[in-house]
């Protein structure tokens, strides 16, 4: 399994993609609206995805609930994870909801071979303009009570969670999208303030992938945290104790851009300690990391049997049968909860 997960630009596979799955270098999917038509359709691009791929691949998708849904007609609207708390009366319903949330969304993508969503999102609801209402609350203790929730819920269903965007970007405002943000705080604040929320769900061996911010916490370290080795080697596996696999955010956000060109992107977040690098929305950056890539990681001699065990622990997980009652509750109520 590569290190590179590249996205598609339609419903149907392009030729061209068809070759690029069979890189050595590929090792994932990431899909995305524009990929999406129906359940039958996307069921087909799915298996086609798997049979052109050279090795095993990762296929994923960003499908939090609110605004970040990427299928929508003819699946569960999962709310937005700070409408939990608004619309429940009590901590036992809110609970309850995240769960559902999590067992909904699991079922319905493992039903189409899709392997995990990158969720939970595990930031604070500060000052960001990208996280807002994606994150469960402002108060890191309801962050981690409705978390653990929601991952139960994706357990349930065999689902790997993948936290995000570690050690926090909901203290910072800008979009790392459109800009490159600098969080001006302290180690201690950070700490206490977001990435406690991060400590507390890897302490409960409930995280199977992280994802970093593309943020500069400078008063730690003077490069982004998905390309530092400090926050991903020191701070994250070390101090911290996680052991899963780490994705990078996309390279082609700007946030990245900080990191120099594409293939300079992707190999300064492998060295940094990612595991896999996303290159989505820029099909010729893909293309430059595939090529850039390809003698470092076409070679059996350069295997990395680490990395390919975190990310392999992620692939293929079997959903348990029996569970088609379970999610037909967990989507009745959230239907009814989101009704409020």
């Amino acid at each position: 399994m590569g290190p590179l997960m590249l996205d598609c630009q339609a419903e149907e596979l392009l030729p061209e993609e068809k070759e690029k799955l069979a890189h050595p270098v590929v090792g994932g999917v990431i899909l995305f609206t524009r990929n999406y038509h129906d359940k039958r359709q996307l069921s087909a691009l799915v298996q086609d995805i798997r049979r052109f791929a050279k090795n095993n691949v990762l296929i994923a998708v960003d499908h939090e609930g609110g605004r970040v849904q990427r299928f929508r007609d003819g699946f569960t609207a999962i709310p937005a994870m700070g409408d939990i708390l608004r619309q429940s009366e009590h901590q036992d319903e809110s609970a309850a909801y995240a769960k559902a949330c999590g067992l909904a969304l699991a079922y319905e993508l493992k039903t189409l071979d899709i392997d995990f969503s990158f969720a939970p999102v595990l930031d604070i609801n500060g000052v960001s303009q990208v996280i807002g209402d994606r994150a469960f609350s402002n108060n890191a203790d309801e962050v981690i009570r409705l978390a653990t929730q929601l991952i139960q819920g994706l357990k349930t269903v065999n689902m790997p969670a993948i936290g995000k965007h570690f050690p926090g970007h909901g203290s910072v405002a800008p979009d790392s999208h459109i800009a490159l943000p600098v969080d001006e705080r302290g180690f201690d604040e950070i700490r206490r303030t977001d990435m406690v929320v991060f400590e507390r769900v890897i302490e409960r061996a409930l995280l199977d992938g992280v994802m970093p911010a593309h943020v500069i916490y400078n008063q730690v370290c003077d490069k982004p945290a998905g390309f530092s080795s400090t926050w991903l080697k020191t701070i994250l596996k070390n101090d911290i104790g996680f052991n899963g696999a780490v994705f990078s955010d996309d390279l082609s956000m700007h946030g990245a851009s900080v990191a120099g060109s594409y293939v300079e992107r992707a190999e300064a977040a492998l060295d940094a300690g990612c595991d896999m690098v996303l290159a989505c929305n820029n099909p010729k950056g893909a293309e430059s990391i595939l090529d850039g890539l390809e003698a470092r990681f076409s070679n059996p001699n350069n295997s990395d049997v680490a990395r390919q065990e975190r990310v392999m622990a992620l692939y293929g997980r079997v959903m348990p049968a029996g569970l088609y009652d379970k999610y037909e509750s967990a989507a009745a109520l959230i239907a009814r909860l989101s009704e409020r």
